[in-house]
């Protein structure tokens, strides 16, 4: 499988990391759309990375940092369809469920279009199950929001 090189997308940084983590989004999530302007607002509130195998582009990740009492963070990992049941998503996701909890995480939750398959099979192996199920204004492809269970697989120790 190889090293993947993980570059953080910083807002006023490399445009092209910005444009890869762009591309990926939009590829996964294709009923939310993000310009360039969205994602560098993005940039600023939350951890967003972009993964590459050698110079391959592979996916990217969101780690949207704890809100609330319960302090709880979304973890979001997209891997390109073609790079998917290699072991990059767990890569990927490891990284990203650690930066969660280095920010303060105590709860970690994550939200995966429903038609994504494959992203629900994965986040349900990872031990997540879902809590909300909503529809956004003018869409009619839902997106659910998943929890990581106490016990759940992955879950790490704070």
């Amino acid at each position: 499988m190889g090293d993947l090189r993980f570059e953080t997308v910083r807002p006023d940084g490399d445009n092209a990391t910005r444009a890869d983590w762009q591309y990926v989004h939009n590829l996964i999530i294709p009923t939310g759309p993000l310009s360039a302007e969205e994602v560098r607002a993005r940039a600023h509130r939350n951890r967003l990375n972009v993964t590459y195998h050698g110079d391959t582009l592979v996916g990217c990740s969101t780690v949207r940092p704890p809100t609330g009492d319960q302090a709880t963070a979304t973890v979001i990992v997209r891997v390109l369809p073609e790079h998917r049941r290699q072991g990059f998503g767990g890569q990927m996701y490891d990284k990203a469920l650690t930066a969660a909890y280095e920010v303060g995480a105590r709860v970690v939750e994550t939200v995966v279009l429903a038609s994504n398959e494959e992203g629900l099979r994965f986040a349900e192996r990872h031990g997540y199950v879902e809590v909300d199920r909503y529809v956004l204004d003018g869409d009619t492809i839902p997106f659910i929001d998943l929890r990581l269970a106490v016990s759940g697989v992955g879950t790490m120790q704070v």
